[in-house]
């Protein structure tokens, strides 16, 4: 892998999590970007195509949003939160399944009706506006379970109780980002690198000829602005890749600083050894998933959780040891990487 200088920057983001870095250089002819928002956060795209697929972009993200953002009133796993009888999509099935099978995985880790625990500590798509009691933690608890949960054969998800609400936000960025993806691979175009809000599915190569280069970032912590620190670079394609981390998105209680990953276990913020968790997969939706279930364990449950699934590895920031800020794990897999 080549030294990168700052003329070798081609984009640059930060996200609520943990930011990455993608680069290359020197477009070819072809090659196109595409820079915005949706879902309350960025998106930065570059693919090599003859035609200008902006708007079957958009699309597809609208298509996402109606049928799987909690934060749009109409979408369909709105109306689902809200009782109505509606049948699944395919975005919807397909999500669904997904995290059933992460779930299982991850021995209820990673399980997206923790939607009402998200929403009363504060980080989710309805606000308490209180600190959570026990009782109100006790009671939200008991309608927490997507393996509870199902579709019938007409189609319609059955919730554990009529209170269990879903929140598929932890996989939905990388789901949209493979089904950007699959449309570009409809319209002949297999050179491609899709980014939503730091989740990413790529394919083929960069305008350089080479694998896609990705810059993670250390996890510098600071209360008032982004701090990007070169921590490693990696070159991969193909697959998909997402970050989760807690040291971004965190608030302040009474008994002190808490994270916006919440165990499944006691229905608090949970506390574990590990900082971030970069994770890549055969697709960005599962990469997302896993990359949020590895916050929710200790980084020993991580690695033998992701020694169990096949072509998904990590690579696990924890807190020091010694006098060292941080320490880098990877799993045997992940691909080498230049620091």
């Amino acid at each position: 892998m080549k030294n990168l200088s700052l003329k070798d920057v081609f984009l640059a983001l930060s996200i609520s999590f943990f930011p990455l870095l993608f680069i290359g250089c020197g477009q070819r002819q072809n090659y196109r970007s595409l820079q915005g928002s949706v879902w309350h956060t960025t998106y930065n795209i570059i693919y090599n195509s003859p035609v200008d697929l902006r708007d079957s972009v958009i699309a597809v993200m609208k298509q996402v949003e109606m049928s799987l953002s909690p934060f749009n009133d109409s979408s369909l796993i709105s109306r689902v939160n809200r009782g109505e009888c509606v049948v699944a999509d395919s975005l919807v099935r397909r999500i669904f399944l997904a995290s059933q099978d992460v779930n299982v995985n991850s021995a209820g880790r990673f399980d997206p009706t923790v939607a009402p625990l998200i929403n009363l500590w504060g980080f989710g798509y309805r606000n308490s506006g209180v600190e959570p009691t026990q009782e109100m933690i006790d009671s939200v608890m008991s309608t927490v379970g997507i393996s509870e949960c199902s579709i019938d054969s007409a189609g319609c998800i059955i919730r554990k109780t009529p209170q269990t609400e879903f929140n598929f936000s932890a996989i939905t960025k990388g789901y949209g980002c493979d089904l950007v993806g699959e449309m570009f691979r409809r319209n002949g175009c297999s050179d491609f690198m899709v980014e939503i809000g730091g989740e990413i599915a790529m394919g083929g190569k960069n305008s350089r000829g080479d694998d896609w280069h990705i810059m993670v970032d250390a996890p510098i912590e600071n209360d008032t602005t982004v701090v990007h620190s070169r921590m490693a670079v990696m070159a991969v394609t193909d697959c998909g890749v997402a970050t989760s981390g807690n040291y971004r998105n965190f608030k302040q209680t009474s008994t002190g600083r808490v994270w916006h990953t919440i165990s499944t276990a006691d229905g608090r913020p949970a506390h574990t050894d590990l900082l971030s968790a970069t994770v890549i997969a055969p697709s960005a939706m599962l990469a997302d998933a896993y990359a949020t279930a590895c916050m929710a364990m200790l980084a020993d449950s991580a690695v033998a959780m992701l020694s169990r699934v096949n072509g998904v590895e990590a690579l696990l920031v924890t807190m020091a040891t010694s006098d060292s800020t941080y320490n880098i794990r990877t799993t045997p897999g992940f691909p080498e990487i230049q620091k």
